[in-house]
This record gives structure tokens, sequence and C-alpha cells, in this order.
């Protein structure tokens, strides 16, 4: 299946999109990633075959070891504030370096690694899960109401205080090591 112009539109204003890397057992807590970068961060090679940089991240490699034992990827695009989601399902190979990597650099730093995924199915889902949900409409948001990562993390990480956790996951600290 080919990437219509209309859909390599999509991916280059989208700037979020999850992704599913199935490990080879098909087990539960299969891997799901998020991934976020600047709009067009996702590389539209040509129209049936995408490449998804890899970014400093938590330094596990799940989701690559998955792919080398099971190629199939699901990923899923979404635009803030549009209901409708684009899907792009097909097989994956992790490549070290080819000559689109340049574009996919931000900040001046190249992804060390890119997904390339060879597009076999794409199609739109519709608004219907955005619409019921309200997801897109920010009188409905209540991030406070919920305990912060680092108040998670500290059930988990007792060798570290509070205020480390909480230091380390701060939203200044955690953009200091985007890239």
């Amino acid at each position: 299946m080919e990437l219509l112009p209309e859909c390599g539109v999509y991916v280059d204003m989208m700037g979020h999109h999850f992704h599913l890397r199935r490990s080879a057992t098909r087990r539960p807590g299969e891997l799901t990633r998020s991934e976020g970068d600047p709009p067009g961060f996702v590389h539209v090679i040509d129209d049936t075959t995408i490449a998804i940089p890899e970014r400093p991240g938590n330094k596990r490699v799940d989701g690559y070891l998955n792919v080398l034992q099971n190629p199939h990827v699901g990923t899923l695009f979404l635009i803030p504030g549009r209901g409708d989601t684009l899907r792009v399902n097909g097989t994956a190979r992790i490549v070290s370096d080819a000559d689109y990597f340049d574009a996919l650099a931000v900040k001046g730093k190249r992804p060390l690694l890119a997904l390339e995924v060879a597009v076999e199915e794409v199609f739109f889902h519709c608004a219907k899960a955005f619409l019921r949900s309200d997801a897109w409409d920010p009188s409905t948001w209540n991030p406070s109401a919920l305990p912060s990562v680092a108040q998670l993390l500290k059930a988990i990480r007792y060798d570290w205080s509070q205020a480390q956790l909480d230091e380390y996951h701060s939203e200044e600290n955690t953009r200091s090591r985007l890239y």
C-alpha cells in the first residue's frame, strides 16, 4: 500500500505519535511508545516508507529488541485539537545511518538510529473516541488531581529522597535532556 500525498501532509504536520513494537511472543505488555518532536519529525522517505528518529530517552532497548524479533509495527499519528488519527502499519528495520539523517537533526543533533517502516496499511480512525472523552477540551483537564511521576516513583525508588525525585523529574530537568 502506498502513503498518499494527503497522508504525507498529515505526517508532516504532526508532532506526536504512538507506535507499537510487538514482541516475538506477542506477550501482554508489548511495548507501546509515545514519541514527539517538532512537527515533521517523522520523515516521509517516499510513498511506501517512513523513518522515525530515535531520540535520547530512558536508555532501554526493549522496542528495538522487539523489532529484531518481530518487525511488524503499528503507528498512530495524532494532531492535538483534531479528532481523527492516522494509522500506519508496516514492517520495520533499524537503520544506523542514511542520506536523510541530516533532515532528522534537531538542535544540531542527528539521531543515532531510525526506525524505517515499509508501509503496508494506511487508514484514518474517526474522531468518536476524542469526541466522547473531550480529550481536547481544556476545561475537562485536571492534571494536578494526580500524583506526580516523582511521587509515584517514590514507592519503587526508596533509595532516592522525594526532593531528588522531584528535581530529576521536573519539567526543566527533563527539557535539558531532550536531545
